[in-house]
């Protein structure tokens, strides 16, 4: 039989980071493509409201998701009938992330220039925010909570929640996904799912008395990632979040069965997800094959799995040594990066680009998605060279308030003055000067 994933050679070779990301690919997924098909039904949504947003679920999913307001009878009997022990698990889980959250919550600055001459750097919550939570090939809770409590921790007064229906519930959301929510005291709960979703936030529903929101969070498929780029501007956005990665940066001292289930954990997402293991080790590579080889079989989506790590977006791949797997991790700015080494805290003083670091073979991904207390919606497809995680922050915008007395002013207005003539801007000079003139 022969590899399940491919092995890249990289020894002694002196790469750029645009040579490192072609050499390491994601999956080929067209946002624009996507956004120029779904365009017209975000366009039939804002001229047509509830009659396009039922279309559409009659179209896509095959069913009437009426009423399209989750009742608090259906929340209720959601969280009555959730297991206890799944119950529990998700309550560890909301302790955990409100924890980190709350001891993330930035504080207020206040700066005084000069006796008289403050400026307060002041922290305001986004009023409305719309969460997404996706349905599909897999059921979601831990994105209720990922969204919610950081949501709630920064004081956001308005939460709503929207998930697809499913056809195995008669058309109405997970009751996982209701139980979840109904733990975390969200009440606003809209059967929408997809792209239209993304525009019922946007835009409002007025026969329901659904009005649009501020900001909308949470991952999704393609169409919902090209909804929340076309309507961008209208409403705040986290991220256009794509398919799952993870890169483990390993050496010697790292075990290739538990790297073989890391990989396959993240791969069982998505067709598209990445999996890649960078080592300097060509033991711990042939080691992994052959796990992989026995361990893909016994699966549960064994498929879905052999086809992620079998496609260009994943790869082991051999180094000359850790210094050249730290260039290539920072190069390809993963979603998720686990460090195995001999010297982890070593490692990580090197990465500078990465969504969620994972330090140590009893840290594997799996516990951030559940239950470390860290948020699991991270940015994907190289931008944790630029962007962040969702956290506290993600729902929190910086103010300036700027508060100067007269003489505070009086002492600084002729610079002022002089600085808004170079600009050719005079009139501004004259605002302050004419604080000092009759």
């Amino acid at each position: 039989m022969g590899n399940l994933i491919r092995t890249l050679d990289l020894r002694g070779q002196s790469l750029s980071a645009a040579q490192i990301r072609s050499l390491l690919p994601r999956a080929s997924l067209d946002i624009s493509q996507a956004a120029e098909q779904i365009r017209p039904l975000l366009e039939s949504i804002e001229s047509n409201g509830v009659s396009a947003v039922l279309e559409a679920a009659q179209k896509f999913d095959g069913f009437n998701p009426e009423p399209l307001m989750v009742s608090q009878a259906e929340i209720d009997s959601a969280v009555s009938a959730l297991d206890p022990e799944l119950r529990s698990a998700i309550e560890e889980s909301i302790t955990r992330v409100r924890k980190v959250s709350e001891a993330t919550l930035p504080d207020n600055v206040r700066v005084e220039l000069a006796t008289g001459a403050e400026v307060t750097h002041r922290w305001q919550a986004i009023e409305s925010v719309g969460l997404y939570v996706p349905g599909g090939r897999a059921v979601y809770p831990s994105s209720v909570v990922m969204n919610v409590v950081p949501a709630q921790v920064a004081g956001v007064q308005r939460l709503v929640v929207a998930t697809p229906g499913q056809k195995e519930f008669g058309g109405r959301p997970h009751p996982t996904v209701l139980a979840t929510a109904g733990l975390l005291g969200v009440t606003d709960i809209l059967n929408i799912g997809g792209p239209s979703a993304i525009a019922t936030f946007a835009y409002g529903l007025k026969e329901i008395d659904f009005n649009p929101v501020d900001m909308v969070t949470g991952p999704g498929n393609i169409f919902v990632a090209a909804a929340k780029r076309i309507l961008r501007g209208e409403i705040g956005i986290d991220s256009e979040a794509g398919t799952t990665e993870i890169l483990v940066l390993a050496d010697n001292t790292a075990d290739a069965r538990l790297i073989a289930y890391d990989l396959i954990s993240q791969a069982e997402h998505d067709d598209a997800a990445a999996s890649i293991l960078v080592t300097n080790s060509l033991d711990l590579i042939e080691a992994v094959q052959i796990q992989l080889q026995s361990l893909v079989t016994q699966t549960h989506h064994s498929e879905r799995v052999a086809k992620a790590l079998s496609g260009q977006q994943s790869a082991l791949v051999l180094v000359s040594d850790v210094a050249q797997s730290v260039e290539i991790a920072n190069a390809y700015a993963t979603e998720h990066l686990e460090i195995i080494t001999a010297d982890n805290d070593a490692v990580l003083k090197q990465i500078q680009h990465a969504g969620a670091i994972f330090l140590g073979a009893y840290s594997p991904v799996s516990l951030g998605d559940y239950m470390a207390g860290s948020n699991h919606v991270l940015p994907t497809g190289s931008t944790a060279r630029f962007n962040a995680g969702l956290g506290v922050h993600t729902f929190l915008r910086a103010q300036q308030v700027i508060d100067y007395s007269r003489d505070a002013l009086a002492t600084i207005a002729d610079r002022i003055d002089q600085f808004a003539k170079s600009e050719g801007l005079p009139a501004h000079g004259a605002a302050v000067q004419a604080r000092f003139t009759e």
